[in-house]
């Protein structure tokens, strides 16, 4: 059984000759537009959605 993980070694000569950054740090504004984009798209798709259940429960008792 090797006393060296070869996984870990490659990682870290990995990380050597390509530093990685961490963008999402830099740029605070961008992820928090991302952010609010995503709830404003799912309430609109939450609305669409029940519109359209309601739709089709109004459809549905009409002939009752």
């Amino acid at each position: 059984m090797p006393a060296i993980n070869h996984a870990l070694v490659a990682r870290e000569s990995f990380s050597h000759i390509l530093p990685r950054s961490n963008w999402a740090s830099r740029e605070p504004g961008v992820i928090v537009v991302f952010c609010i984009v995503f709830v404003v798209g799912c309430g609109l798709i939450g609305l669409w959605v029940s519109k359209c259940i309601s739709a089709r429960r109004a459809k549905t008792a009409l002939p009752a």
